[in-house]
């Protein structure tokens, strides 16, 4: 007789109870465990009574005594008993799926509970790669401890050396170590800074910001092997962010974006030279050579706008951030001597940097470097990419978070403390709650102690009497820093590199924070280090207005501890910053109704090539799904016997725009009624339409004279607001009004002014029966109250005949069908529901050639028809120059 076999049963990590388990098993431990912690202790109230029957209050107050504490332990243990796994007491931001699979992905405070409970469920804690150890693997990792070892006392010998310098010496500058920056030669490229051995490999294709270590604990990154710029940047926090980054930048509190990816160039020559290659990248005179733009020149202002290439005008680079360094002052006493022209050349130079987006910086740096080579005498250009850092934040704390962060450190010539320095008026403007608020490019400049001496950071007191709201406006008014900013240090290399070099270990700032009195930060040292940093503020580009940002320039390797102070401030309004992606700027500038570059301009170069690499991630997320559950593009109903999509649903294909031939159009009248004298115009094209790479962004196309050939192949930023129902989303058609059938045009025209479409059903309205021993007025006020309510709706004749004059709904085959492609005039590049506006909205870009009125000029805006990509069902919609 063959025996059953036993059955192949694998043991899981929580098995449930059966009635051939012992009575002593986990499930039923668990069980018991969380069935005492909802038990709660009682005493019986005989106690508090005496023999004779009688209360005795003290026995009884302590009996309630026990059984309050009793309740308290219970509620308590309750909560720990549901908490069943260790990751769960990490913070959300900081919690990973991975976190409760490896012991080694939690904190070590939590690793111990950890061990236990993967101990328990049969987790295995260790890999089986690093279980058994080849002979090879076990010689590297006996090689690697003892250069560890070596490491790590060379370490301590340069930290006791500091150690013993900066407390057995006066704490003179001059006793530090001679900070020579190294030479670097001028107009070529930066390369990034020497990455720590243990990520170097890490970092062969791309660079790490330096915060990187901090986002890659709360947020997803760029894939590894696909970086975006050359950078590893944060794309989105990992916990749910949408509503509350909307929120934070407009509401209460702030977001800050670790911007170190925008790149700096820096020029230095002669002011002519400089103002010459300005002057060919597209500034406007007024800014070069009048008096509007000499705060700019000066060095008190920043200026942001649009810059071109020198030998075709037409072809925008991108937006950049333009800042001059102010100019130091001669003393008018002092007389000059005769010097050479070489030495007064030298004293003449002046610098400025240029700020531009990463993906047009190849484009501007070949452009720049040109024409600072035509200049006479030439002008230097420097890379400055590793050497600056950027810090953005957004919101109505962003002023108190960065005042808060930020200690100015007087000058040594200027201990007393002048009232309109920048380091006197920074920490008098943290009540401000939009940076929009100050001045046009308001510009500050001065340095600040190490923030890691005032971590943790404390809340701003701010001002609460009326004088000094008085004195606020007052400076914002007058804005004393246009008089009296000093030189920016942050543009002398040899300052940015002593402030890096001169930065203290974290373990010294620990023993300095150790020995200060409990409850008081750390006195400052003379040997401390001063960071150069700059702030300009940006006011939003949105007509609507909106929340402004204040933008922090400091050197690379301080980033990161004043990343930390503005992460951890305790902001007025509660909570602390929060950190955002590139989605997250994406959102705030679609919620302002601001194109983003270089998604939003497909007209620059760079806008061009984010198009074609968003196209691929599109395609590919559309051929993957499989055939019944993926949209047939060639199968999409448009009406009237029209099938097909135009062009590929995943892609805004600008080049089929562009090689469609031009047809006899009719410029409607959009203002809601039809014009019976409109004539048909003939857009003046060109008979070659350019390729789709030469096509290119035109700035407010309505407020400049533009020729033919700009208008045949120019796009321009709009922005689109639904007039009734639906979201524009990525990749819809935008449509003009209908040229070529007039009752078309009439259907569309009509659900302009037409209401909605009445719902007929019966009331909510209920009236309660009053009781039958109510009293007699309560009787009558409800006898009178279901006489006079509102009765169900009734569908009369009159009704009916009215409902020819009601916006029909896209599922009526009353709805008017979508223009041919002959009105097809661009796309959307982003669209969402709008959670500013409470309604889809959507960023787009137009062929300006196909929006000329009847005079051949530029509309300023007007009606337009948006359908989304393999939708038949048009929506109509309003749009406006950005």
């Amino acid at each position: 007789m063959v025996p059953n076999p036993a059955p192949n049963i694998s043991r899981k990590r929580k098995q449930p109870a059966s009635s051939t388990q012992p009575s002593n098993t986990k499930y039923n431990a668990k069980r018991v465990k969380i069935s005492s912690a909802r038990t709660i202790l009682a005493e019986s109230s005989e106690k508090a009574l005496n023999t004779n029957g009688e209360l005795d209050v003290s026995a009884f107050v302590k009996a309630r005594e026990y059984e309050i504490r009793a309740l308290e332990a219970s509620m308590a243990s309750s909560k720990k008993a549901l908490t069943t796994r260790a990751f769960q007491q990490v913070p959300r931001e900081l919690r990973r799926r991975t976190a409760s699979h490896n012991v080694k992905r939690v904190p070590k405070r939590l690793r111990t509970r950890a061990a236990k409970e993967m101990k328990d469920d049969n987790t295995p804690t260790i890999t089986a790669r690093s279980r058994n150890l080849t002979s090879q693997k076990r010689l590297r990792v006996r090689e690697a401890k003892k250069l560890q070892g070596i490491a790590a006392k060379a370490r301590e010998k340069r930290e006791a050396a500091r150690v013993q310098k900066t407390l057995g010496g006066e704490g003179d500058k001059q006793d530090l170590p001679s900070a020579i920056p190294p030479r670097v030669t001028k107009g070529s490229l930066a390369k990034p800074p020497m990455a720590v051995s243990k990520f170097r490999k890490r970092q062969i294709h791309k660079a790490w910001l330096p915060t990187h270590l901090y986002h890659t604990k709360r947020a997803h990154m760029t894939p590894p092997k696909k970086p975006l710029w050359r950078f590893a940047v944060p794309l989105t926090p990992t916990e749910k962010c949408y509503r509350a980054t909307h929120r934070a930048g407009g509401l209460r509190g702030c977001v800050a974006w670790d911007m170190s990816y925008m790149s700096t160039l820096g020029l230095e020559g002669v002011e002519a030279s400089l103002l010459g290659v300005l002057r060919c990248l597209g500034v406007s005179e007024a800014m070069l050579v009048d008096p509007k733009g000499r705060t700019w020149r000066r060095g008190t202002r920043s200026w942001k706008g649009w810059v071109r290439e020198r030998d075709a005008s037409q072809v925008c680079i991108s937006k950049v951030d333009v800042i001059w360094c102010v100019q130091e002052e001669k003393s008018k006493s002092t007389e000059i001597p005769e010097e050479t022209t070489t030495t007064r050349t030298a004293k003449d130079k002046r610098r400025v940097f240029v700020r531009v987006h990463p993906s047009a910086f190849l484009q501007l740096w070949t452009e720049i470097l040109r024409l600072a080579k035509m200049q006479r005498p030439p002008a230097s250009v420097e890379d400055l990419r590793f050497e600056v850092g950027s810090i953005e934040v957004m919101g109505p704390g962003a002023t108190e978070a960065l005042v808060g962060a930020l200690h100015p450190v007087r000058p040594e010539n200027d201990q007393a403390g002048t009232s309109d320095h920048p380091e006197t008026i920074w920490p008098a403007v943290a009540a401000v709650t939009n940076p929009a608020a100050f001045p046009i490019g308001a510009l500050l400049g001065f340095n600040v102690s190490d923030p890691r001496l005032h971590y943790p950071p404390r809340t701003v007191i701010m001002p609460q009497s009326s004088s000094a709201s008085e004195e606020l406006l007052h400076t914002l008014a007058t804005w004393p820093p246009d008089n009296n900013q000093r030189v920016l240090g942050l543009f002398d290399r040899a300052a940015r590199f002593t402030a890096s070099r001169s930065l203290s270990s974290q373990k010294s700032i620990n023993r300095r924070k150790g020995a200060a009195t409990p409850g008081a930060y750390p006195s400052l040292l003379p040997t401390d280090p001063q960071i150069p940093i700059l702030l300009f503020a940006s006011r939003p580009e949105s007509r609507n207005g909106g929340q402004g940002s204040w933008t922090l320039l400091l050197p690379w390797k301080c980033v990161v501890p004043v990343w930390y102070s503005l992460m951890y401030y305790p902001l007025s309004t509660g909570g602390n910053p929060r950190f955002g992606g590139l989605r997250e700027i994406r959102q705030i500038s679609f919620e302002q109704g601001v194109p983003w570059f270089p998604g939003d301009y497909p007209g620059t170069k760079a806008g061009w090539e984010w198009e074609l690499t968003e196209r691929e991630k599109r395609k590919a997320e559309w051929t993957k799904r499989p055939k019944g559950k993926r949209l047939e593009w060639e199968s999409v109903d448009l009406g009237g016997g029209r099938k097909g999509e135009i062009g590929s649903g995943w892609a805004c294909e600008w080049e089929r725009l562009l090689s469609a031939s031009p047809a006899t159009t009719r410029v409607p009248n959009t203002n809601g009624t039809q014009n019976s004298d409109d004539l048909p115009v003939q857009p003046d094209v060109t008979s070659d339409p350019p390729a789709p790479f030469n096509i290119y962004h035109l700035p407010d196309p309505h407020l400049s004279a533009l020729s033919t050939s700009q208008t045949s192949s120019g796009l321009a930023p709009v922005s689109i607001s639904l007039l009734h129902r639906g979201v524009p989303t990525t990749c819809a058609r935008i449509y003009r009004l209908p040229s070529t059938n007039p009752s078309l045009l009439s259907q569309w025209l009509t659900l302009v002014s037409s209401p909605p479409k009445k719902s007929y059903k019966k009331s909510t309205v209920t009236f309660r029966k009053p009781p039958k021993n109510a009293p007699l007025h309560e009787k009558r006020a409800a006898l009178a109250a279901s006489l006079l309510g509102p009765g169900p709706a009734k569908h009369t004749a009159s009704s009916a005949a009215s409902s020819n004059t009601e916006r029909p709904e896209a599922d009526d085959p009353r709805y008017p069908l979508v223009p041919g492609e002959e009105d097809l005039i661009g796309f959307v590049t982003t669209g969402n529901f709008n959670l500013g506006e409470g309604r889809g909205t959507g960023i787009g870009n137009i062929l300006v050639g196909r929006m000329l009125d009847g005079t051949g000029k530029v509309e300023k805006g007007g009606l337009c028809i948006v359908r989304e990509a393999g939708s038949g069902i048009g929506r109509l919609a309003r749009w406006a120059w950005v």
